[in-house]
């Protein structure tokens, strides 16, 4: 019998995983999955991009690169952060394979079997199985629609023996939606000054935002740099170009990065060279601005026609909150209902969503269901609300 690793024993298969096997059915329609619309990725400038490029260029995609990320793409995207206010001259950049692999990284280098980690309820599944992986004990915070909550978050960093690091997912959250308000970030930061809890700020979908009038809350809290926090930056090419690059980044202080590029020297040596060779000629030619427009226009079309459905066919005791970018809309159901009678419902009828309790680090919780609509057309969309809709009236009454 194999002897296996109480790290790996603690974790569990994700729900989102196993559900794409019925996303793939013909007759599913599928708001499960947070995957960017097919439809959307730029092939064509790909293409013309890589072709432009000169032999010795082509051929270093092919070969290894440094742990840290090519340096021509460190070089681009930090240009590209600086202009969102990010302090890349006093940090260290690291180019990722995935965001998913910075999580796993920063698991590994603060956690050791048993410490508390902090996170948000509901938390991204995919923090939740990279600070398990590490052995972390998850306590996690509610949010509400401004962000965390303050007066347990000001408990847990009072507390003698502070959490290894708080990892918040502030920008149009993953399951949550929503996006946080300046003055809930300004508090967050207050809370934890000086306490020796690391900030982990995952902003994977910041840059999709459908309107202007909230531009001024998506400044990063790395942006601000304040006094008494490390705080580690962390974003995605998943969402702005496409997921099969395989491609994220951390920028973090100096003191965490060494340490995060000798766990990563021992993860996969280096990220794909053909991906940040791809990224960097994107981003230096200009197309990279145009591009999040164009994909940021069409989420915003894909959201509002969601919102329309949901106003249209959903019962009035389910509450939900208007999407105000990224790829997420968040139902909270009656207290005491549970949403995985009505995923079977919903399942039988043809369409597919992700219940709450996979978004629980404790996998209790589950009067809520998260909506992606970022990969279904609107006729999908008509289609398929009405069946989730109809779903919950006949467990719910």
């Amino acid at each position: 019998m194999p002897r296996f690793s109480k790290s790996v024993s603690a974790l569990r298969s994700s729900a989102i995983r196993e559900l794409m096997s019925l996303a793939a059915r013909p007759d599913m329609i599928s708001f499960a999955g947070g995957m960017p619309g097919n439809d959307l990725f730029p092939i064509n400038e790909v293409e013309e991009l890589f072709k432009g490029l000169d032999t010795r260029t082509k051929q270093s995609a092919f070969q290894y690169g440094p742990t840290p990320g090519l340096p021509s793409l460190l070089e681009s995207l930090g240009s590209y952060l600086e202009g969102k206010g990010l302090p890349v001259g006093n940090d260290r950049l690291m180019i990722t394979t995935g965001s998913q692999q910075g999580l796993s990284i920063l698991g590994k280098v603060f956690v050791d079997p048993g410490d508390r980690v902090l996170t948000e309820y509901p938390c991204f599944i995919g923090a939740i199985a990279a600070f398990r992986s590490s052995g972390a004990k998850i306590v996690s915070i509610p949010v509400d629609e401004e962000g965390l909550d303050i007066d347990m978050l000001r408990q847990e960093a009072a507390r003698p023996d502070p959490a290894k690091f708080l990892y918040i997912t502030p920008y149009f959250h993953n399951p949550a939606g929503m996006l946080y308000t300046s003055e809930r970030k300004l508090e967050l930061v207050e809370a934890i000054q000086g306490r020796d809890i690391p900030l982990i700020e995952d902003d994977a979908y910041g840059d999709l935002w459908f309107s202007e009038e909230d531009r001024d809350r998506l400044v990063p809290i790395k942006a601000t740099d304040p006094e008494g926090i490390d705080i580690c930056y962390m974003g995605s090419f998943s969402k702005i170009l496409g997921p099969g690059l395989r491609l994220g980044w951390l920028l973090a202080p100096p003191a965490i990065y060494e340490k995060c590029e000798l766990i990563k020297q021992s993860a996969d040596a280096c990220s794909p060279s053909f991906s940040q060779v791809i990224a960097d000629a994107f981003i230096r030619s200009g197309k990279i601005d145009g591009y999040v427009v164009k994909v940021r226009e069409a989420y915003r079309r894909r959201a509002a026609c969601m919102a329309e459905a949901l106003r249209k066919h959903l019962p009035e005791y389910v509450r939900w909150n208007e999407p105000k970018g990224g790829f997420y809309i968040w139902l909270t159901l009656p207290e005491g209902a549970d949403a995985t009678p009505i995923l079977k419902l919903t399942i039988e009828h043809g369409a597919v969503f992700v219940i709450g309790s996979t978004f629980d680090p404790d996998g209790s919780r589950n009067d809520t269901m998260r909506l992606s609509y970022c990969n279904n057309t609107p006729e999908e969309i008509e289609r398929g609300i009405p069946i989730i809709a109809d779903a919950i009236r006949k467990i719910c009454g």
